[in-house]
């Protein structure tokens, strides 16, 4: 009809100026006859080719023609609605003939009376435009009766408690019933849940799905709608249980459940209370510190410690590995529902694709969660070497990538039932490992060897007269030191695994630990289209940690531009915790660029340890100041000031504002000493102060940190080693 009607504005200008012509030419022979009587030129303005007769014949000639073609469209309308129908209609029964092979008998009965009225009026509703052709518009309402109405609203399940008598018994009606093609599993399981409507709600797609709506009430109409219901809903609910516990919305969602992102949403609830935020992450657990999975909890004196995963710090306090209790999240069921918000752990779970122009994500099952803004915290998988991955399947299982609780456990068990393990890699990770190892190897007889390339221990960040001291205090740990090893191959015979070096030493073992390093994870980053960072590898993000309008990265996955020391990856626990705080804060409308220096701290035991912060590697020029350690200056001491083992977690609150130097008299800088109490290394780049360890120096860090944001060039760093008062009792 409304092509009739714009063909019938191009017409009328010219049949109203026939219709003017007309009238004029009567005017005319009017005139005429009251002078010449002789003169009919009326007949000619009827049926002669004189006067304004064929303007008049043009003129009914067009009306007639926009009549016809209006009944025409009108009727092929209605037809060619009429074959949709019939062809949607034949397709759901073909799906629900699919499906339906289980389903009993007695599923099949007649439809909702309301149902069908609902599906009268939606068809109907183009025929009173079709005014000139009322027949076809009543064909498809003759044919409502036999098929359900697909396009029923959720109102008709409550419209089928009226009287259904007399309509035809719908007995094809139950192939027919089943949910709209593009959405029926998750259509079906829309009745699925008639106690629970809120939950049903939350799996609910956009609201044409809604169609599937009559399968639960049409199922017997003599009987209750809600007792049929709860066949539907084992048979749906079987099908596809995880369905209903995902939103399908989360205005934050959060990609990962470590460190970083347990962070962002304790920043994102800290500026927006009512905030809803969704964590996904593949790991069975909520978020946890990985910290002490390699320093205390291999001290703990709790057989069951792997159970519990509580542990004492060096101060003596007991504490969990979670961050926080099951209690403080909320069911991600409840998540939409929840007026206040909350934060929600959807465990076990991830996300394999993202489209970030539809805004949403697709889990491992298929389920679909959209987003308003996201966090990417995916972390990072442990590195292994290529010859133990060719070395065959036997290897592999005696090979342990520790990052996970998992690991953890495993390892411990491990260690607990063979004669000698072997670590590899002179890092963080693996001189923790080392120690803890070692210490226990005095107890149960455990030969504990570390190999790596280095010549000492953490021989890549320490200078190398630390790294030396470093390597002799993980010996007298119990650990036996094989430096500069490079491995060749390595193969398991006679129950035991041959370790073959580059300079044919050839090491048996019977467990290998591979401390290697870490993989940033960026499976993302191909379906997202978000760009990986040729050098330091991650997600390349700005320096507000964005890599999107709406989406950001943190942690070890985010390459971030620092805007002291430049483009950046940094792979430890205090990093995850302040570019996930500020992550939080800018998904929440902060703007605040990455200039707060995160720091990193490893113990080598209670006695030995360091914080760090910066850019350390030892190939840079290096100055240390040392002075002699008392008996404060301890990890164990540290904790027992900041009342925390995680020391970071308190130390990144603070701020630096005037340091005092210390009075006392200063030694000349210490560069080959046999002992290194205390101390501070400083680590230049273009003479300018660019990382700092503190060695057995704890809580002043802050300093550190001012530092290296200050960036000046500094001619006696004997002087600015004062500030940490190193030198006082």
């Amino acid at each position: 009809m409304l092509k009739c009607r714009t063909v019938w504005k191009k017409l009328a200008p010219l049949a109203r100026s026939s219709s003017t012509v007309c009238r004029q030419n009567v005017r005319r022979a009017g005139l005429n006859n009251g002078r010449i009587p002789a003169c009919v030129p009326a007949a000619h303005m009827s049926t002669g080719p004189a006067g304004g007769g064929r303007e008049t014949q043009l003129y009914i000639l067009l009306v007639g023609a926009a009549c016809a073609g209006g009944g025409l469209y009108a009727y092929r309308t209605v037809t060619g609605d009429q074959k949709r129908y019939q062809q949607r209609i034949d397709e759901i029964a073909a799906r629900q003939n699919k499906t339906a092979a289980g389903e009993p008998a007695t599923l099949v009965q007649s439809e909702a009376p309301a149902v069908e009225a609902i599906e009268t009026e939606t068809v109907a509703e183009p025929a009173p435009e079709a005014a000139p052709s009322p027949e076809p518009e009543a064909a498809p309402s003759s044919e409502e009766p036999s098929p359900p109405a697909p396009d029923a609203e959720v109102a008709a399940s409550t419209e089928t408690t009226e009287t259904p008598p007399a309509d035809e018994p719908v007995l094809e009606a139950s192939p027919e019933e089943a949910a709209e093609p593009p959405a029926a599993p998750v259509v079906e399981e829309e009745p699925s849940l008639p106690p629970e409507p809120s939950s049903a709600e939350l799996t609910e797609p956009p609201a044409p799905v809604v169609e599937s709506e009559p399968t639960a009430a049409a199922e017997s109409p003599a009987a209750e709608p809600t007792e049929p219901q709860p066949e539907v809903v084992a048979e749906s609910g079987d099908s596809s249980p995880a369905i209903l516990k995902v939103p399908s919305h989360a205005p934050y969602l959060l990609i990962g459940g470590g460190t970083a992102s347990f962070a962002a949403a304790r920043s994102i609830r800290a500026r927006d209370p009512g905030a809803k935020v969704l964590i996904v992450t593949d790991e069975p657990d909520p978020p946890y510190m990985r910290p002490p999975l390699s320093k205390e909890l291999w001290f703990s004196d709790d057989p069951s410690v792997t159970e519990t995963l509580r542990f004492k710090q060096w101060n003596g306090k007991e504490r969990s590995i979670y961050f926080q209790p099951p209690s403080f999240y909320i069911s991600a069921e409840e998540l939409d529902s929840a007026e206040n918000g909350g934060v929600a752990v959807l465990s076990g779970k991830k996300v394999v694709h993202m489209d970030v122009r539809g805004n949403k994500v697709k889990l491992d099952d298929d389920t679909e969660i959209s987003y308003d803004k996201c966090l990417i915290a995916t972390g990072g998988v442990p590195r292994n070497l290529q010859v133990i991955e060719r070395a065959g399947e036997e290897v592999m299982k005696r090979t342990t990538l520790f990052r996970k609780i998992e690991d953890f456990k495993s390892l411990d068990k491990v260690s607990r039932n063979i004669k000698s393990i072997t670590i590899v890699g002179g890092g963080f990770l693996g001189s923790e490992l080392a120690c803890a190892l070692g210490r226990r190897s005095t107890e149960s007889g455990l030969e504990v060897i570390q190999m790596f390339p280095e010549k000492g221990n953490m021989g890549k960040v320490l200078p190398e007269y630390l790294s030396n001291w470093t390597t002799e205090k993980v010996k007298r740990e119990g650990v036996k030191i094989i430096s500069e090893a490079l491995v060749k191959a390595v193969v398991c015979k006679d129950d035991k695994l041959e370790i073959q070096l580059k300079d044919g030493r050839l090491v048996k073992t019977d467990h290998i630990v591979a401390a290697v390093g870490l993989e940033p994870n960026v499976d993302l980053a191909k379906s997202a289209g978000l760009e990986v960072d040729s050098d330091f590898g991650g997600f390349r993000v700005n320096a507000e940690l964005q890599a999107r309008s709406n989406i950001w990265v943190a942690g070890d996955a985010a390459c971030f531009y620092d805007i002291r020391l430049g483009r950046r990856r940094v792979e430890h626990h205090d990093h995850a915790v302040v570019s996930g705080r500020l992550a939080g804060e800018n998904m929440t409308g902060a703007s605040k660029p990455y200039w707060h220096q995160s720091m990193f701290w490893s113990d080598l035991g209670p006695d030995v340890g360091y914080e760090a912060i910066g850019i350390v590697d030892s190939s840079l020029p290096t100055v240390g100041v040392f002075a002699k350690a008392t008996a404060k200056d301890t990890p164990k001491a540290a904790t027992e000031q900041s009342g925390t083992g995680i020391r970071s977690e308190s130390e990144t609150e603070d701020t630096a504002t005037s340091p005092v130097a210390s009075s006392s008299p200063a030694p000349a800088m210490v560069q080959h000493q046999d002992e290194y109490g205390k101390g501070v290394i400083f680590y230049l780049r273009d003479k300018v102060v660019v990382g700092i360890i503190l060695w057995n120096v704890f809580n002043r860090m802050p300093i550190a940190r001012k530092i290296i944001k200050d960036g000046e060039e500094h001619a006696d760093l004997n002087e600015v080693a004062k500030l940490f008062n190193i030198h006082d009792d």
